[in-house]
């Protein structure tokens, strides 16, 4: 581990819900009570998550949920009401721009503990009607989950629209996202029990309990992936095997400083070292989660053979083949437990859930540098380095 200082900020703990398919068993749950899910069990292993100098938490789809939803998620779930809340959306960032945000005030000298994490029901998402202002040939009902979450408004394209053409660019086909696809499935459902063990919190619902993440297919085979249709036309590579899953869930972690973790004589899972953050020139989602990692990596002079594990998010498959691609990393220290495509893709949970999935498995193997890393909707990227303190 390198030199640490008083102003260093620890990843102490984490812990997310499963993830739940869209309209699947976590729907009679909305964006809220799914983040007062996850911070609920934080409180509940550590005090001082009731009282934290902040809640920072990434929602994405916030129409009707209230006034800053990580505010509502956090009171209801039973965080003192004196605690400031900051709602964060970045798209599929958000999380991860968290836990940065804590460790900037933890740096800064603001704070020594914060709440961090993120939550959205794809599911819940609301439908919009038009304003009387608009337009007279406006559509009568619009879907937030679509404008707010799976659109590039840059562009007005859907994001696997915009993937699909950044496919063809860089020529990846489709039996390369198949395969990636199922080994993403296979490897998900190899540490299933391990994640359900450590890093899953049972939701009870009018159903019962959920304790396990529903988008994973043990049985995924190329065969069955490559019957899928093509999701975006004709011709098209991107189906709903070797893209992202709509889900729903929260997610909730720990962000402390040095002094915090020596009060509480507690043993952190990471050190959060540094991040790169990047956007555009365009709103290309392939080359960005690369980018960010780039970005943190020549910060610290380090290659990219110098990092363990990565996560790379899998909002398609395209994305992590053209991220790994680049860095020319090999697969088996990418997503080395699946990803989004097995776990499912909750917008505003799952960055932090990349981050807490690559901490413990860091910790399990002795691991010694790893970063977790996401494309964020309208051409952003942001990769986050974190170091196990026992390697």
């Amino acid at each position: 581990m390198g030199q640490t200082t008083t102003q260093d900020a620890w990843l102490l703990d984490g812990v997310r819900t499963p993830f739940g398919k869209y309209r699947g068993a976590l729907a009679s749950l909305n964006s809220l009570e799914l983040g007062q899910r996850a911070i609920g069990e934080m409180i509940a292993r550590h005090s001082q998550a009731r009282t934290p100098d902040a809640v920072l938490m990434g929602c994405v789809v916030q129409a009707g949920l209230g006034q800053n939803p990580a505010r509502i998620a956090s009171v209801r779930a039973g965080v003192e009401p004196t605690t400031p809340a900051l709602t964060l959306n970045s798209v599929c960032i958000a999380s991860l721009e968290a836990v940065c945000d804590a460790t900037r005030r933890i740096r800064g000298g603001e704070g020594d503990t914060y709440l961090v994490g993120g939550f959205d029901s794809m599911t819940r998402a609301p439908s919009l009607q038009p304003s009387e202002f608009d337009p007279p040939d406006a559509p009568p009902t619009r879907s937030a989950l679509d404008s707010d979450g799976l659109r590039c408004a840059l562009t007005g394209e859907s994001m696997g629209v915009v993937s699909e053409a950044c496919n063809r660019e860089l020529g990846i086909g489709r039996e390369e996202q198949d395969e990636w696809a199922v080994l993403s499935q296979q490897r998900a459902a190899r540490s299933a029990a391990w994640r359900e063990e450590r890093e899953i919190v049972p939701v009870e619902t009018v159903e019962g309990t959920v304790k396990s993440d529903q988008g994973i297919r043990a049985d995924s085979t190329l065969a069955k992936v490559a019957a899928l249709k093509a999701a975006f036309g004709d011709g098209g590579t991107i189906t709903a095997g070797n893209a992202s899953q709509m889900s729903d869930g929260g997610s909730a972690g720990l962000v402390v400083s040095t002094a915090a973790l020596e009060r509480g004589a507690s043993t952190p899972l990471a050190r959060i070292v540094d991040w790169g953050w990047v956007a555009g020139p365009d709103a290309t989602l392939h080359l960005k989660p690369a980018n960010a990692i780039r970005k943190v990596l020549d910060k610290h002079g380090l290659k990219p053979s110098d990092i363990d594990l990565y996560e790379i998010n899998e909002a398609f498959a395209g994305v992590t083949i053209a991220s790994a691609r680049a860095l020319s990393l090999p697969n088996d220290v990418v997503n080395v437990n699946g990803g989004a495509i097995a776990i499912g893709h909750p917008l505003g949970a799952s960055a932090f859930r990349l981050l807490l999935t690559l901490a413990l498995e860091m910790k399990r193997r002795g691991a010694r540098r790893g970063i977790a890393s996401l494309c964020g909707g309208g051409g952003q990227g942001m990769a986050v380095l974190i170091e196990n303190p026992a390697a």
